[in-house]
């Protein structure tokens, strides 16, 4: 049976199922139908539970065994498998296939995995987990989708925006939607039920520190060297992780290289930032950018990044916000009157 992740929460209300399988590739949607299945579970005396998370050596007899051996204290009980890899292999492409067959008594299993490609979907092992439960596809919510899934969320903390404030929500967390949910909770926090206007939004959601990480974009798109300098040095003086700053630089990275690629094969820029999901309050940001860098240029950059990103984890040595600085003046190359005057 093939259930839609909003379509869970009915499901489950008519009651449990032995098995679930959720997949996909939306980490936010992905716990949010996990969640539900344990918490109707536990509603439904399943009070005990296992975890198995399929990683390294895994011993799948053990998960086998686990299923023919009755609960200790007689109890009904969760099965949680998490296969993070979303690659169980050959033996536990078979161990799947044998849990199916034999789906233990008194026990609701809940599989979860990543995004799967077609190989993996049309694999015995899937077939088997389709054939025996209910399996939950967990799709990504398109730029398009996002301002309605963001009004429907604001609508469960009791509040109502108008479009324009949805779109600007919308281009704020640029398709992340664990960053949308912290914005909605913000706001639910701040603000009583009801209707919430544009100003207030843009108070809350912009203001929250004398420097925001996000307006770096803009800086950084629009070659203004000083401010970008500025925003980094008090980003920095201000203990943002640098995490953060990586993320927002390498997102407008991978934008214009999406976009420098497309122009170089002939394709319209309009559908071209249409597809990257470039708003147009910000194309021209962008055309400035791309007359500004080679595609040369810009994969370098995200070869750069991915080495900073090697030194936030530890993995080699180098001084990471200088790293960062270096980064953004590959996109903001200075000018001659940029380099000889002091930032202030």
């Amino acid at each position: 049976m093939r259930v839609k992740a909003e379509q869970l929460a009915q499901h489950l209300a008519r009651g449990l199922q032995p098995l679930y399988t959720i997949y996909g590739d939306e980490p936010l949607l992905a716990l949010e139908a996990a969640d539900m299945v344990r918490a109707s579970a536990r509603t439904a005396g399943y009070s005990e539970r296992e975890v198995h998370t399929v990683e390294g050596r895994f011993n799948w007899n053990d998960l086998l065994s686990a299923g023919d051996n009755l609960s200790l204290f007689g109890s009904l009980r969760l099965a949680d498998i998490r296969i993070p890899s979303g690659k169980p292999g050959l033996e536990g492409g078979k161990a799947l296939q044998a849990y199916c067959a034999r789906l233990p008594a008194d026990t609701i299993t809940l599989i979860t995995l990543p995004k799967l490609d077609r190989q993996s979907t049309n694999a015995k092992w899937f077939t088997a987990l389709d054939a025996s439960g209910v399996v939950v596809g967990v799709n990504p919510v398109t730029i398009d989708q996002l301002p309605r899934w963001i009004g429907t969320r604001l609508a469960a903390q009791n509040l109502q925006a108008d479009s324009q404030t949805l779109r600007f929500l919308t281009e704020r967390v640029e398709g992340n939607l664990l960053a949308a949910q912290q914005e909605i909770r913000k706001l639910a926090l701040l603000f009583p039920p009801g209707n919430i206007t544009f100003e207030n939004v843009r108070e809350a959601v912009l203001d929250v520190a004398r420097y925001d990480v996000f307006k770096l974009s803009d800086a950084l798109l629009a070659g203004d060297v000083p401010r970008l300098m500025r925003m980094l040095d008090g980003l920095r003086n201000e203990g943002e992780t640098p995490v953060l700053i990586l993320w927002t630089l390498t997102r407008e990275l991978r934008i214009l290289t999406r976009i420098k690629a497309g122009q170089a094969s002939g394709q319209p820029i309009a559908q071209l930032m249409r597809e990257a999901g470039v708003w147009e309050s910000r194309q021209a940001l962008v055309d400035k950018a791309l007359a500004r860098v080679s595609l040369a240029t810009l994969t370098q950059a995200l070869h750069d990044a991915a080495a900073i990103d090697r030194t936030i984890k530890g993995l080699q040595s180098g001084d990471v916000w200088d790293a960062l600085g270096q980064l953004a003046l590959k996109i903001a190359p200075p000018t001659r009157s940029a380099r000889l005057s002091p930032a202030h």
